[in-house]
């Protein structure tokens, strides 16, 4: 058989950023193709249509927030699953310059993904711990991180948005404020993971192996120092940044304590906080 016929294909969707250096590189390396598996990444526009795309089969692996794959089996009854770890979300809350305290956000106008998933339950969680209950903020649904960015940017009004790299790169040139990294408020938390429905999981065992390991392989390829300049051009070319944002988010993904997590191992702290704060804002109890 011809080469291109023993090719399993895959689309995939994320989120492009920090979290998504790994399947740059094992798309541009070969690591998905020396293991026969052609993987189409797309774009995430939102959280909704990723979820919605996974349960549907657009997509057969998804990278997203965990409370996401939570959000699937718990609020739409889909059995998905979570199948690795990877990031605490690399988080920071922004503000607009004139904001001095977190309690100032009273009856202003925050910028979230979706109003009850992931992200959103951090910042009404950072909220709660200000003294203010979700009730006392609008919230503005603006979908993928840099929707969210360019909403703050180019509207004083959006007081507020949680944001990760290069759009929090993006953040602090423009002059809007950092009050710093997520999980020091929240503790420790699981971010982006790659998550299947289970049928397909079940189904395509072999295949969801081979996805990891190359995955893995080009995790490893990221986080390797030998690599640095390598996988700053992988960033700049694919996130299309300058060279110098690119060599920052690097320095974010291959940070040792916070950075992204060896081999992908999950992360149960991380996952109980998400589980928490679904169950608090939901109010269901985990």
């Amino acid at each position: 058989s011809t080469m291109a016929s023993a090719q399993t294909q895959l689309t995939v969707m994320v989120f492009p950023g920090t979290q998504t250096l790994p399947l740059f590189a094992a798309q541009t390396f070969g690591y998905f193709a020396k293991r026969g598996l052609a993987v189409e990444i797309k774009p995430a526009p939102n959280s909704q249509e990723q979820r919605e795309g996974l349960a549907a089969s657009r997509y057969q692996v998804v990278h997203g927030a965990a409370d996401q794959c939570v959000a699937l089996v718990d609020s739409a009854g889909v059995d998905a699953a979570i199948v690795a770890g990877g990031d605490n979300g690399f988080n920071h809350l922004f503000v607009q310059p004139g904001i001095e305290r977190l309690a100032d956000l009273s009856g202003r106008t925050l910028v979230a993904d979706v109003a009850n998933t992931g992200w959103s339950f951090v910042l009404y969680e950072i909220l709660r711990q200000h003294g203010l209950d979700r009730g006392d903020c609008k919230i503005h649904e603006a979908g993928a991180p840099f929707r969210r960015f360019e909403a703050m940017r180019d509207d004083k009004t959006m007081a507020a948005a949680i944001l990760n790299p290069p759009f929090a790169i993006h953040a602090r040139r423009a002059g809007l404020k950092d009050m710093g990294a997520v999980v020091d408020t929240i503790g420790p938390y699981l971010g982006t993971v790659p998550y299947v429905l289970r049928a397909w999981a079940s189904a395509n065992a072999a295949t969801l192996v081979t996805y990891l390991q190359a995955c893995i392989e080009g995790l490893r390829f990221v986080l390797h120092p030998a690599n640095r300049n390598a996988a700053i051009k992988l960033a700049a070319e694919r996130l299309n940044l300058p060279e110098d944002i690119a060599a920052e988010l690097l320095t974010t993904a291959a940070d040792p304590v916070s950075g992204l997590t060896k081999d992908a191992a999950f992360d149960i702290e991380g996952f109980k906080t998400v589980l928490k704060l679904r169950a608090r804002f939901e109010g269901k109890t985990a």
